[in-house]
This record gives structure tokens, C-alpha cells and sequence, in this order.
């Protein structure tokens, strides 16, 4: 009798066992928010900081095995925050119940040292397991953190692009390095592997064809990954996208939707992950009082400053990241005029990647303004060959259809493009003012301090000699409404000479 009682009791064990072992693991995640943190950002679309804080802090208080995590491009885009070097930001994020963030390219904004300083006064774990001091190869922030939750251990571990280098301007990333993530995702495996019951990539990398990296790659290329929460490429993956055994999820961006992964798992074994992504039209909540009244004293300071009326727009102009990006745009080409007309270059150039958002019609505030070139780059003139300005026409539709930062818009000159031909011989028919443009001649050349520096891969940049140097981008468009107004701004510099599906 009493064998049989040991048999049964041991049977009992053994499932109750069993059921504990198994766990459900729930992550919330953000992506390139570029601090749009309140609910009327981005013409009413943005959720807002204060209202997905009070879902992620509400879902933890039922269920503990709960995470949010960021993906970067967190502390820099919107006049409010980037006043403050991004110190404003650091304060929301700090009242938030934020885990852990992956820095991004433009988290560098501010400078490699005012982005340590940032971190080091952030209550969220900033991580990146491939970014390392230059002079001594030190890890620049924490590789990973192991989170112990109710019988469930998850490693995170962080991966920042290494095209950071050049899609912040390149003095941002002084005294910094970053190494192949694919590296360094196979040593953070390696690492957490025998210490985790689930494995988790936080990485600012994209699915975007024209990077060399993108976290798809990186799933393929390293097994043993369970979930890549990722950014950069501001990819909207309403169910997520399985490579080989990896859930890639990202949000798109701007903070118009709340992504949350579940990850089910029995006895140390993975058996499910979904992603989803929560848009605000699904989520009907009470925002974080106190995270919001911070927010209202942060608005209130900056609101004499911003708030001043500095231009008059005649229409609307577009500033959507699938236009700017990879077509020529009327704000791209009001950019470039001003900043031809204020340096007096032969020619002048806008990139795409400044443009952050569309100019309104009518009023133009300071705020508005600071929100479409929230970067403050300084226009320079360099002196440029021919041979070189054509170089670059070639760099910036070497990725097309594919969106490109780099992407520009021209003053003072005109091009066709071929997407169908080879990358480097896709630009024909150049004319400057009028001529056709000569390899041999130098030509006076406007651009951002970020593209003279080589700034979105514009190598052939680096080291030009620079005979100018101005005030910021922004200024000078404020110069120009006001002085010269919005004429001839319409498309028709650039000419696509076939389509490519």
C-alpha cells in the first residue's frame, strides 16, 4: 500500500512539475519614436509616452513576466527634446517602466559623449554588444542583461548598425566603433545560451535591401535567436516575420503603434512566439499622470520660444519618408534653393534624411520648422570637381526604389537616372545652370555638414576641401520664405528614364 501511495504521490510531483515549468514571457516593444512622445504628434497618429507607459505598467502589474523594450532612435527628433540635448527625453523614459533600449544612428545627435552621459543617468538598461571604445576596444555600454522573471530567464542583448558611422555625422561617432553584428550576435549566443531560458536580440539594424546589415541577416546567419526586436528601417510587421526559427517584430515608427510579442515555452523549450502590433485606434486608455504632467511643464517652458510664427507657407509640402526618400519632393527642392541662394554656390543639394516631416501651409512656427530639419546642421560650401559632383548623383540613386537618407534633391542642376542599369553608371544628362556638366571644371558646392563629412556613405566627400561655412539648414529656408517665397519649387530637376518593379 504505502509503495503505491509513493508511486502516486511521485506521479503528482511530476506533473505539478511539469505545469510550473511551464511560462509565458510578454514583450512590448518601440521602435524609432524619434521622441514623438505626445498623443498629437504626427497629426494625431502618435499613442503618446504617457499613455502606452500606463499599458506596459498595468500589464506588468498582473503579469510580472513582462518586458518593454526600445530599438533605438529614441532621444532625438522633436523640437521639446532635442532643446534639451535630449535630457527631456531621459526624464519621460526615466517615469516610464522602460527595461532596456538599443541606442540608434540618430541617438548619436548629440555627440558619442553626450549619449554616454544620457545613459548613464537612464534607469533603462542602454545596451549594445557591438559598440566599443576605438582606442581600446571596451565595451562602449552593457553587451546584455539576463532578466529573472517568475521561473523564466531572458537574456537580452543589444546590437546598434554600424552605419551609424555615417547616418549621424560622422564627429558623433568619434572615439567610437562599431563591430560586425553578425560578431557579435554569435558571442552574445554563445554567452547567454547556457544561462537563458529564452534569447532575445534588441537591435537598431532594418530589413531595408540597401543597408549591408539588417536583422534578417542576421537571423539566418546566427541560430539559437528567439526573438529580434528591431528598428531603423521604420518597418511596419503587423504579425511579425519569421526567418528560419526567429520572430523579427518592429512597430514602423513615431510611436503610432505598440508592438507586443508572447513567448510560450515548457521546460526550458520555446513551443510559440506571435508578434502583433497595437495600433491607437485599439487601445483605449487612461494616460500616466505623472509622466504626463512632465510632460506638460516640459511644453509649457519651451512654449514662448517655439511658438513664434517665423515664415508664411503658400501650401503644404510634403515630407513623408517614402517620398523625400527616394523622389524628387518640393520641400527638398526649397531646401536646396536656400541654401544656394544664401551661400551663392553653383550648386546645392538636400538630402532626404534631414527632412523629418511635412511643412504646413500658412503659419510657420519655430516649432514647425525645427520638427521638418530637427537636426541643426550647418551649410557649407566645398569646392568640387565635375568628375565628383557626378559621383554623387551616383551614390544617391544607387539604392532605388529602395529608401535612402542620402537621397538628394538638386539646385542649380539637373539629371536623368536609369533604375534598370548597373549601380555607377545609372546618371546621364547633367547640366549645371544650363550646361552640361564638365568632369574637369570646380564647381562651388552647398550641402549639409553632414554630407561634407561623408555623412550616408558619401566617401568620396570625405576630406573636401570646405571654403564656407554658414548657419543651419533651418534658418536659411526661414531666410528664403520670407526674402524669395516658394516659386519654382515644382518637380522636374530630376528625370526617371524607366521603372523597375
Amino acid at each position: 500500500m504505502k509503495s503505491r501511495i509513493c508511486v502516486i504521490f511521485t506521479l503528482l510531483m511530476l506533473l505539478v512539475g511539469t505545469v510550473c515549468e511551464a511560462a509565458t514571457v510578454t514583450i512590448f516593444h518601440t521602435n524609432d519614436m524619434h521622441s514623438r512622445i505626445s498623443s498629437d504628434d504626427e497629426m494625431g497618429e502618435t499613442i503618446g509616452l504617457s499613455e502606452m507607459s500606463a499599458i506596459v505598467r498595468t500589464a506588468k502589474a498582473t503579469d510580472h513576466n513582462t518586458l518593454w523594450l526600445d530599438a533605438g532612435d529614441t532621444l532625438h527628433g522633436m523640437p521639446n527634446i532635442n532643446i534639451s540635448l535630449g535630457q527631456n527625453m531621459v526624464t519621460l523614459l526615466n517615469q516610464s517602466p522602460l527595461d532596456a533600449i538599443a541606442p540608434g544612428n540618430h541617438d548619436y545627435n548629440y555627440g558619442a559623449k553626450r549619449l554616454q552621459w544620457l545613459a548613464r543617468h537612464m534607469k533603462a538598461e542602454v545596451l549594445s554588444a557591438n559598440t566599443v571604445f576605438a582606442d581600446t576596444e571596451n565595451y562602449v555600454f552593457r553587451p546584455y542583461k539576463i532578466y529573472k522573471m517568475d521561473g523564466v530567464k531572458v537574456g537580452v542583448f543589444g546590437l546598434t548598425t554600424p552605419e551609424t558611422a555615417y547616418k549621424s555625422h560622422p564627429k558623433n561617432t568619434e572615439g567610437v566603433e562599431f563591430l560586425n553584428p553578425i560578431g557579435q550576435a554569435k558571442r552574445m549566443v554563445d554567452e547567454l545560451s547556457g544561462k537563458c531560458d529564452v534569447i532575445v536580440a534588441l537591435m537598431h539594424m532594418g530589413v531595408d535591401s540597401s543597408s549591408e546589415f539588417t536583422s534578417e541577416l542576421i537571423a539566418r546567419s546566427v541560430p539559437g535567436i528567439d526573438v529580434i526586436i528591431d528598428g531603423h528601417s521604420h518597418t511596419y510587421l503587423p504579425k511579425g516575420m519569421m526567418v528560419n526559427d526567429t520572430l523579427i517584430a518592429q512597430t514602423g515608427c513615431h510611436g503610432k503603434a505598440l508592438g507586443r510579442v508572447v513567448i510560450d515555452f515548457e521546460n526550458d523549450v520555446v513551443v510559440s512566439k506571435t508578434a502583433e502590433v497595437l495600433g491607437k485606434d485599439q487601445l483605449n486608455v487612461t494616460p500616466d499622470i505623472k509622466i504626463q504632467k512632465t510632460l506638460d511643464k516640459i511644453n509649457q517652458r519651451n512654449e514662448k520660444l517655439f511658438s513664434v510664427v517665423v515664415a508664411h507657407s503658400e501650401r503644404e509640402l510634403t515630407g513623408d519618408r517614402l517620398v523625400v526618400r527616394c523622389h524628387e519632393s518640393e520641400l527638398g527642392n526649397l531646401c536646396a534653393d536656400a541654401f544656394r541662394w544664401k551661400t551663392g554656390a553653383d550648386i546645392a543639394v538636400c538630402n532626404g534624411g534631414d527632412l523629418r516631416t511635412s511643412l504646413p501651409g500658412g503659419d510657420v512656427t519655430r516649432r514647425d520648422i525645427m520638427s521638418v530639419m530637427p537636426f541643426g546642421n550647418t551649410i557649407q560650401v566645398a569646392s568640387i570637381t565635375g568628375k565628383t559632383f557626378y559621383e554623387v548623383l551616383e551614390h544617391s540613386v544607387f539604392g532605388y526604389p529602395a529608401t535612402f537618407g542620402g537621397f538628394l534633391n538638386v539646385s542649380g542642376a539637373t539629371f536623368s537616372f536609369d533604375p534598370t542599369q548597373p549601380v555607377g553608371h545609372r546618371v546621364s544628362d547633367v547640366q549645371v545652370n544650363g550646361e552640361p556638366l564638365d568632369f574637369d571644371k570646380t564647381y562651388t558646392f552647398a550641402a549639409t555638414d553632414f554630407i561634407l563629412a561623408g555623412g550616408d556613405d558619401y566617401d568620396m566627400l570625405k576630406g573636401i576641401t570646405i571654403i564656407g561655412e554658414f548657419e543651419t539648414g533651418e534658418s536659411m529656408v526661414i531666410d528664403y520664405m520670407n526674402q524669395v517665397g516658394m516659386d519654382n519649387i515644382e518637380v522636374g530637376r530630376i528625370t526617371q528614364l524607366a521603372e523597375v518593379e
